[in-house]
């Protein structure tokens, strides 16, 4: 089999919308709210909340990874994992972090910088409640992001619990909870034709947001 690593031949026009002014669009949450909908209405089989989270690993290198979004608000964005993964580990030592969402069939894409921080135990282990049972058993039987010999044994722990707590709720872990990232910047960017995408940069000063169109 010949391997292909040639792609530039790949292309792709874009030519769905186009924002000329960024002029009406003064609160960066506001619009999110606005593509997110957007995307969410319109393209009903794809998960509109997943987003990419990049942190700075322990070792000095960036990592990204999908997360799913679990709740967006004036405060921040919320999305829940193990304290203990390497991305728990990785804002443990530097809370910096980067949210990416790629929205293909629109043609659009948000960044959005900030810190993360922890949110409270009570809102997690409300949240924790409200997952299926499976997941919930999936949080204690995955050590995450640790080494480990076979699946075969995360399947024989996940039966072993499930017998466990047949008659009774399951608790949330401990080391298993939820972060918000509050933002100090945000870019978003429609792709338009020609390559001149329309791209607004909003950033944080204060408690206000100051707003500036970027050349794509």
């Amino acid at each position: 089999m010949t391997l292909k690593s040639d792609l530039g031949s790949y292309r792709k026009s874009y030519s769905k919308n186009t924002i000329f002014e960024f002029k009406d669009f003064n609160n960066p949450l506001a619009l999110f709210s606005q593509w997110f909908k957007d995307f969410d209405n319109d393209i009903t089989d794809s998960e509109a909340n997943a987003m990419s989270l990049s942190t700075i690993s322990i070792d000095g290198f960036p990592k990204n990874r999908i997360v799913l979004l679990k709740e967006f608000n004036e405060d921040g964005f919320t999305f829940y994992t193990n304290y203990n993964s390497d991305k728990g580990l990785s804002i443990s030592k530097n809370n910096k972090v980067c949210l990416s969402f790629f929205w293909e069939e629109h043609e659009r894409q948000v960044i959005i910088k900030g810190h993360a921080e922890k949110i409270s135990d009570f809102k997690s282990k409300e949240y924790f409640k409200s997952r299926p049972r499976g997941s919930q058993l999936g949080a204690i039987v995955s050590d995450q992001s640790t080494v480990i010999d076979s699946k075969k044994k995360l399947v024989t722990r996940l039966y072993e619990l499930e017998n466990k707590y047949m008659n009774s709720s399951i608790p949330k872990p401990s080391n298993w909870g939820g972060y918000i990232v509050s933002p100090v910047e945000y870019e978003f960017w429609q792709g338009g034709e020609n390559r001149l995408h329309d791209r607004a940069r909003f950033l944080r000063e204060n408690n206000s947001w100051t707003k500036e169109r970027l050349s794509p």
